[in-house]
């Protein structure tokens, strides 16, 4: 397995988790270990834990002798960035924003556009995107953090009509 496979199997992991964090000694079998499926060599899980940390998309700590490993808001971005949510994972729901955010706040109406386009959102009309993912909540809060929830609408609908233009380059 490479080395993008295990940090994918590794946050993905981590996504999954109930509680949002993992002890890696309950992962752990004869030398190796098994994330998300994979079963992978601990010295190559051990390299991509420390990798994660010092870039940031992960915490570790030690409770109790446990090596704890936790998901950090760059790690979650990360998820939400290159998760597939095409096939067999994807709900069914579009999701559309619709935003007329003021030239006075270029700025964020930028921001919003980037991080659109990082998530897997395509332009529609110029302040019109649409995307598979089920990002709505995620939406929601950046939309809250920037201070333009009053010049942006974020739509989930299944019925999109016979209208294909953006469903095409979604696939």
């Amino acid at each position: 397995m490479n080395k993008g496979k295990i940090v994918y199997a590794v946050l993905i992991t981590l996504e999954k988790a109930v509680d949002g964090y993992l002890a890696l000694d309950s992962f752990s079998r004869r030398g190796s270990s098994v994330f998300y499926g994979y079963d992978l060599p601990k010295s190559n899980l051990t390299h991509a834990i420390f990798r994660l940390s010092r870039d940031g998309y992960i915490e570790k700590s030690i409770n109790e002798g446990k090596v704890i490993i936790k998901l950090t808001e760059a790690g979650r971005d990360w998820v939400l960035q290159y998760k597939d949510y095409d096939g067999k994972d994807w709900d069914g729901i579009w999701r559309l924003v619709i935003f007329d955010i003021p030239e006075k706040n270029r700025l964020v109406r930028d921001t919003l556009r980037r991080r659109l386009k990082e998530w897997g959102f395509v332009q529609w009309q110029k302040s019109v995107w649409v995307g598979k993912k089920p990002l709505a909540s995620h939406l929601r809060d950046l939309v809250k953090k920037l201070g333009v929830e009053e010049w942006v609408l974020i739509v989930e609908s299944s019925d999109v009509g016979g209208f294909n233009l953006f469903t095409r380059s979604l696939k």
